[in-house]
């Protein structure tokens, strides 16, 4: 926590001590918010999408591999630790959570079937943002330029450009642009997605992420990262613990014994699942090869208090041998 809240500071009033940590940063670095230290990665591949394909292809598309490259190095240091720990967006959504646990409100999951048909969004979203911007300047598949208007189209509705300015007391992103019918419509789903991500957030922990382009673009890289969580299945005895204490109810975890690599399209590398298997050695994180931190008996006992309050709903075991 300590990490998030200094991650926090610095995304959000960094620009007050003239910090500069780059436009390709692979987390909701929101450039709407005027004190950011940096530039979130989506908004920077965006604006470099719209333009021709002889600008792609020349000089413009150097620049963009040079951006991407920036992203894929930072990346892979943390892997999606980048979303467990720095991005604001998903402290805020834990705060929302420590709200709910506060107030005796239960969480809720995904049904299984749910679970497969919703993750498929985050992708959709990632093609989307690449797609709207290219087609502002290149007619794709025969159909005509789309609007300028729509600009960088996620940031549009991405509830980083309206909520992360208001930390530092601006309100300009928290209005519906009536300029005409497109900017109309954006700002006005802008501000439902907003509402979306408040609500959902507090009966579903971690509820934007689920959705979120940037988690897709990172398990595209995830497996050359450097930081890694890896499972010895030989250990597992199909507890639920992980999944249980999973907030975003990854159930591969705790079921999956026949592969190594546990970084699924949706985990943040929060480590919770470390924390919560009782098994010395089933699950660990490890760096450059080098181990950082690993499930143990006693440490499993040890946090034993703190597991009883994250494990308390559901009670029932999830996880059965079929």
């Amino acid at each position: 926590m300590v990490f998030q809240i200094l991650a926090f500071l610095l995304l959000i009033y960094g620009g007050y001590l003239s910090i500069h940590i780059g436009t390709s940063i692979p987390t909701f670095a929101c450039p709407y918010n005027q004190e950011c230290p940096g530039t979130c990665y989506l908004i920077s591949v965006q604006h470099q999408a719209h333009n021709t394909w002889a600008s792609l292809f020349g000089f413009r598309g150097k620049a963009f591999l040079i951006s991407l490259l920036s992203f894929v190095l930072l990346f892979i240091v943390i892997n999606k630790a980048w979303c467990g720990y720095v991005c604001p967006l998903g402290t805020i959504q834990d705060w929302i959570t420590k709200l709910r646990n506060r107030m005796g409100i239960s969480f809720s999951r995904y049904d299984d079937l749910s679970f497969k048909r919703l993750k498929a969004i985050k992708y959709v979203l990632l093609v989307l943002l690449l797609f709207i911007p290219l087609g502002m300047s290149n007619s794709i598949f025969g159909l005509p330029l789309f609007s300028h208007d729509l600009g960088a189209p996620f940031c549009q509705i991405c509830p980083g450009r309206v909520i992360t300015p208001l930390f530092i007391g601006d309100t300009s992103q928290l209005f519906i642009d009536f300029t005409n019918t497109t900017t109309m419509i954006m700002s006005s789903l802008g501000i439902i997605v907003l509402a979306m991500f408040l609500i959902g957030s507090f009966f579903k922990k971690r509820f934007f992420c689920f959705f979120c382009p940037m988690s897709a673009l990172h398990y595209l890289f995830s497996r050359f990262s450097m930081l890694r969580l890896i499972k010895n299945g030989d250990n597992c005895t199909k507890c639920g613990n992980c999944y249980r204490v999973c907030d975003v109810g990854i159930k591969a975890i705790a079921e999956d014994i026949e592969h190594s690599y546990m970084v699924k399209d949706d985990c943040m590398m929060c480590f919770k699942c470390i924390e919560a298997c009782p098994e010395n050695d089933c699950l660990k994180v490890s760096f450059l090869t080098m181990p950082v931190f690993k499930s143990t008996e006693e440490g499993f006992f040890s946090r034993n208090l703190h597991l009883n309050s994250e494990m308390q709903k559901p009670s029932k075991t999830i996880i059965e041998d079929e």
